[in-house]
Order: C-alpha cells, then sequence, then structure tokens
C-alpha cells in the first residue's frame, strides 16, 4: 500500500513563533504528529510513502530521515516554493504515484486501517475513489458528506441540512488516472476533484466508527494528546 501525505501546511495558525514549522512537525505529547502517523501507516501495512511538503518541507525530510525505523520507503515532491493549492501539489507527484494510492493530511491522525478504504476502492472497479466517512455525532465541525447507500452523493463544506450527516475523516483510496488530465502546474484544491468524483457517482464511501483528530486548533490538538494517552506502548525498535 502506497500513502501520499499533503504536508505542505504551515503551523502559523497554531503559534506566531511557528510560522515556519510545517504542522506535520508540531508535538503531540511530546512527539511530531508525523512520527504517531508513521507509526500507524506501518501498522496498516504501508510500504510506501510519498510526503507532498512546501515551503518549509527541509524540516521535515530532516526529520522523518532521522526518525525513520519502521521498514518504509518514503519520497518527497516539493512545490517548488509555488502555492499550487492541495491539488495542485498532489498533481505535482504524479510521477511517484502508484496506480492506487491513500491520500491522506499532514495535520490528521486517524485511529483506523488505512488499507481498508483502498481495500474497498480495488473490489469496486467502476470507482475512482473511496472516501472514509465519519457519522459526525461527535461535533467535529460541519458535516460535509451525505451518503446513499454505499457512495457519496453530496460533498460540500458548510451546506448544512438533514442529509448531510457523514464527514470527510482525511483519508481517501484514489486512482491515479483521476489526475492524468490535469496539467502540472495548474493551481486548484483537491476537494473540486472530489466534488467532480461525486457528481459523477463514482465516490464510494468506507464508513469508520473512529474519529479523526488534527492540530488545527488548540482543542484539536488537546483531544488528540487525550486519545493518544490511551494508546498501548509502543514496542521497543531495534536500532
Amino acid at each position: 500500500m502506497q500513502i501520499v501525505v499533503l504536508a505542505g501546511g504551515l503551523a502559523a495558525s497554531e503559534r506566531p513563533e511557528d510560522e515556519q514549522l510545517p504542522k506535520s512537525l508540531l508535538l503531540v505529547n511530546g512527539r511530531p504528529l508525523v512520527d504517531w502517523q508513521l507509526d500507524r501507516f506501518a501498522r496498516s501495512g504501508t510500504r510506501s510513502l510519498v510526503m507532498c511538503v512546501g515551503i518549509s518541507g527541509e524540516q521535515i525530510e530532516t526529520h522523518v530521515r532521522r526518525a525513520l525505523d519502521r521498514g518504509l520507503s518514503v519520497g518527497y515532491s516539493y512545490a517548488g516554493g509555488q502555492l499550487l493549492g492541495t491539488g495542485g501539489a498532489l498533481r505535482r507527484a504524479f510521477a511517484r504515484l502508484e496506480s492506487e494510492f491513500v491520500l491522506t493530511y499532514g495535520h490528521h491522525y486517524l485511529p483506523f486501517d488505512y488499507a481498508a478504504p483502498l481495500a474497498d476502492l480495488r473490489a469496486h472497479p467502476a470507482a475512482v475513489a473511496t472516501m472514509s466517512a465519519y457519522q459526525n455525532r461527535s461535533g467535529l465541525g460541519e458535516s460535509n458528506v451525505a451518503l446513499d447507500g454505499e457512495y457519496v452523493v453530496k460533498y460540500e463544506t458548510g451546506a448544512g441540512g438533514p442529509a448531510f450527516d457523514h464527514i470527510d475523516c482525511g483519508a481517501i483510496a484514489l486512482r491515479r488516472s483521476a489526475l492524468a488530465e490535469i496539467a502540472d502546474g495548474a493551481v486548484w484544491d483537491v476537494q473540486a476533484l472530489f466534488r467532480q468524483l461525486v457528481r459523477k457517482r463514482q465516490m464510494r464511501a468506507f464508513v469508520t466508527p473512529e474519529r479523526f483528530y488534527e492540530v488545527d486548533s488548540a482543542a484539536g490538538r488537546h483531544d488528540l494528546e487525550q486519545h493518544l494517552k490511551h494508546l498501548p506502548a509502543e514496542p521497543e525498535r531495534a536500532r
């Protein structure tokens, strides 16, 4: 399994002194968030990882090179100083992408098996993507996903209404072919691609009972820290 991480975001919204610090390197219970992600990726069976990074990407690459001992092969795709948006950053990594992969975000932590949405996508050749979705009972911001059976039929931030009772968890299995007709260097948001796939009824849903966590706010980081405190201790790794 290959995981692709959109890790270009900076932590400026968290603390002014962190304005050049990638969100991936924000400390959570004394460890950078990316370390917790790498643990989860490895437990899910990941062997290939692509980090889509921005102007402070060297910080992530330096840290991961030093910290990595999980059997993962890691590559990096740099935006080259351009502000391409999340979609443009993903398209820039096109040559590194496998035919199917799982897309996630550098500021998210998901306590579930990242291989699950990919298995669903591979089992349904007519679909182009499978989005992990959580029935939003925990007040995790505004719900943005409406389902009809096993398919996402509406995907819209801020739409509201009773039909929108699920929220995008931030782990989407995607076929590389969905990006083939998009020009490298175009500036766009990956959510535009998701909405297009929803309109074509090519976006399946993998509903997970586990909520996601994020570090975009102090409250979000606190919730994640509380969750991680209750995880079983990781076994000591050979050095």
